[in-house]
């Protein structure tokens, strides 16, 4: 009889073999804006890479030539830039990514399956992605399945600490009306398939996910953990605004919530920007949606007077490494910012 391997979902904060992200090409995720974004991929990519190896897919030779000229004007060392030159429909790596876990030592692709977050029809060039990875980065790949079907997931609708206790909505993952994932399931279907294939003994359920988010409840947009007992909450003092509500709610969950060893989780809250618009859309606008690096922390900012808040809260949890605003009023128009468009390998 064959021992039972047990799986560890790593949390972001411990050490990277490599950033994969996906050089932009979809100018439908930015219409109109699209011109800034190569930019901000490169700013994003010249703060990693003084900590660790960044592979960028890229469309064609073509593409990845364009990607050069940009990393090389705003002077990033290529010599931690892998390119991976592979057909993709969006770039958004957190969400069509692998899952990576650790067995000891030995690190293991999940396959879930990605299919447009249930709303769109562009992702059958994505589906691939965690075959082309895992070949790429030599890991064995498995598929997330339950009762012998695959499971949907996207990584931006969890959050770990490492150490078993994973964070998530029921708005994305149970929604049986709206954008449905896995169609009858229930939390205990997916404590199962958490277990299984992530190590996760405990999760802490939220409600609903901020305004503006398409991809109708993604965690990542709303609370983190920055610590392996500690959380950072969005909470928005004017009681008008849309999130108010929602996010108090996810507050009094939180009050009552424990980790993985009964202990009592530590919440700390994270301000909102103003509310961002371009033309009838509101954005979702978030500082929650950071990118914990080997080098850096970096953090979305809207120009907005929270910016300089958001990023001082952040700062105290990761004192070693330096923490930077990346200004994504551009980036949001695309539904999405840095933790989005990144996704960590674990070393």
């Amino acid at each position: 009889m064959s021992k039972k391997i047990i799986y560890r979902l790593p949390a972001e904060w411990e050490k990277h073999k490599s950033t994969i992200l996906c050089w932009p090409h979809q100018k439908e995720d930015w219409p109109g804006k699209f011109t800034p974004i190569p930019w901000v991929y490169t700013e994003i990519v010249k703060n990693i890479v003084p900590g660790e190896l960044v592979r960028i897919i890229v469309q064609s030779q073509i593409d990845k030539l364009k990607a050069k000229k940009c990393l090389e004007r705003a002077h990033v060392n290529l010599e931690n830039v892998q390119f991976i030159i592979s057909k993709t429909d969006r770039g958004w790596m957190r969400d069509s990514s692998p899952a990576f876990v650790k067995n000891g030592n030995e690190v293991t692709a999940v396959k879930f399956t990605f299919n447009g977050w249930a709303k769109y029809d562009n992702w059958k060039k994505d589906k691939f992605i965690p075959a082309t990875l895992a070949k790429n980065l030599k890991l064995n790949l498995v598929e997330a399945k339950y009762n012998d079907k695959g499971v949907v997931l996207e990584g931006g609708a969890i959050d770990s600490n490492g150490c078993g206790t994973l964070l998530t909505t029921e708005e994305c993952l149970l929604d049986e009306k709206v954008q449905t994932r896995n169609p009858g399931f229930t939390k205990k279907d997916y404590e199962k398939v958490f277990n299984e294939y992530l190590g996760i003994k405990n999760i802490i359920w939220l409600g609903k996910g901020i305004e503006g988010d398409d991809t109708h409840g993604h965690v990542d947009d709303l609370c983190r953990f920055v610590n392996k007992n500690t959380v950072v909450l969005c909470r928005e003092k004017n009681t008008a605004d849309e999130n108010y509500k929602i996010l108090e709610d996810n507050f009094e969950r939180l009050k009552d919530a424990k980790l993985e060893d009964g202990s009592k989780l530590n919440v700390v809250e994270l301000p909102m920007p103003k509310p961002l618009r371009f033309e009838d859309l509101r954005l979702p606008a978030s500082y929650a949606n950071f990118y914990i690096s080997n080098h850096a922390v970096l953090v979305p900012t809207f120009n907005d007077p929270n910016d300089r808040i958001a990023l001082n809260i952040i700062k105290e949890f990761y004192p070693d490494r330096e923490v930077v605003g990346i200004h994504a009023v551009d980036l949001v128009w695309g539904l999405g910012t840095i933790h989005c468009l990144s996704h960590e390998e674990p070393e």
